[in-house]
């Protein structure tokens, strides 16, 4: 068995093939497009032809490499960036150590690997993220509008400025070049982008009529088409995580605990793992504070730390226990259930 360290860059992919003694048989560069791997396995297996397992730090194009280095019948984990970087904390970093360094992990059968999602959950996910970023695209042409207008003193006159009434009061608006024409064309932007939201929308209710998890996801609090979508298409196959705590530490929603002798210190919130999901379980929350079920103890958190940190943490508090609840539900295949008496039960 030989064992292969790759580094990924930009432009090029650093290789370290080690033997089961760990001598270094081959260190390379090569480009990490479908030639290049091809030619890197080619070699490797004209030279040493035993099976391969390799490794390769989470990173933009870490999948291509994968899926191309598989086809061509070596076996590749895509490591945690962050888990690797503590297991080999080193003084000097290149990419060829780099390199080096994953091949040990292999060789020692101590890479932190990460769940690969299949075709179809990583379809579903581009769909939901897709979707967000035009979102935020929009957001951003809106608030670029706002900002013209405050900075030339016209007060917003309408709650939605971008409804029928308040597109009629900015064209009444006087506002000199080029600022007038930077407004027109945001305008057309955000109706082209109100369309293809609209479609992508539209497109994730068609898939998600179907999704097995989707219709359980909407019956949470807070949770509603596009929100259930995210949740379903980041989480992916519920079974990986053994328990709710899994599930929650997935989210980056659970603090750092650095605990040593009777010292127990809790850090910042983690904000390991999919920042859609986290972004997506913070939204359910801000709308599952006005449920019944949920109402109470948000208040009471929020009064509790008082006006600047008491909605930021009741909010983080109550995404932690819906994602409980979704691992239940989603686990046993069941809806969600309001509280009953004074013991929360979480599914029906």
């Amino acid at each position: 068995m030989l064992y292969a360290g790759l580094d990924l860059s930009r432009r090029r992919l650093d290789v370290c093939v080690l033997n089961e003694d760990g001598d270094r048989l081959l260190e390379i560069g090569v480009s990490p497009d479908a030639d290049g791997l091809r030619s890197l396995t080619a070699r490797v297996a004209r030279q040493w032809p035993q099976p391969v397992s390799a490794a390769i730090e989470s990173m933009t194009g870490a999948r291509f490499v994968h899926d191309v280095l598989e086809r061509w019948g070596w076996q590749v984990d895509i490591a945690d960036a962050q888990r690797a970087k503590g297991l080999a904390p080193l003084v000097a970093k290149t990419d060829r150590i780099d390199a080096w360094v994953l091949a040990e992990l292999a060789r020692r059968e101590l890479v932190p690997a990460i769940w690969l999602p299949d075709p179809g959950v990583r379809a579903e996910r581009e769909r939901a993220r897709f979707r967000l970023h035009l979102v935020h695209h929009r957001s951003a042409l809106k608030n670029r509008i706002h900002a013209t207008l405050i900075s030339f003193g016209h007060a917003l006159p309408v709650s939605d400025l971008f409804g029928r009434a308040g597109r009629q009061r900015l064209e009444r608006m006087a506002l000199p070049e080029p600022w007038a024409s930077s407004v027109a064309v945001s305008l057309e932007l955000i109706d082209d982008l109100d369309r293809q939201v609209a479609a992508a929308e539209a497109e994730l209710r068609r898939l998600g009529a179907e999704h097995a998890s989707i219709p359980l996801l909407r019956s949470v609090p807070g949770i509603s088409w596009i929100l259930a979508s995210v949740i379903a298409a980041e989480i992916g196959d519920i079974g990986r995580f053994a328990s709710a705590k899994a599930l929650v530490a997935y989210t980056g929603l659970v603090p750092f605990v650095l605990q040593s002798g009777e010292r127990d210190r809790r850090g910042p919130l983690t904000k390991h793992g999919p920042r859609y999901l986290r972004w997506a379980m913070i939204e359910a929350a801000m709308h599952a504070s006005r449920h019944p079920a949920y109402r109470a103890r948000y208040e009471r958190t929020r009064r509790r730390l008082g006006r600047q940190r008491g909605p930021k943490v009741a909010r983080v508090e109550l995404a932690r226990q819906l994602t409980t609840a979704i691992w239940h539900m989603l686990s046993k295949g069941e809806p969600f259930a309001p509280p009953a008496g004074p013991t929360m039960y979480l599914v029906a």
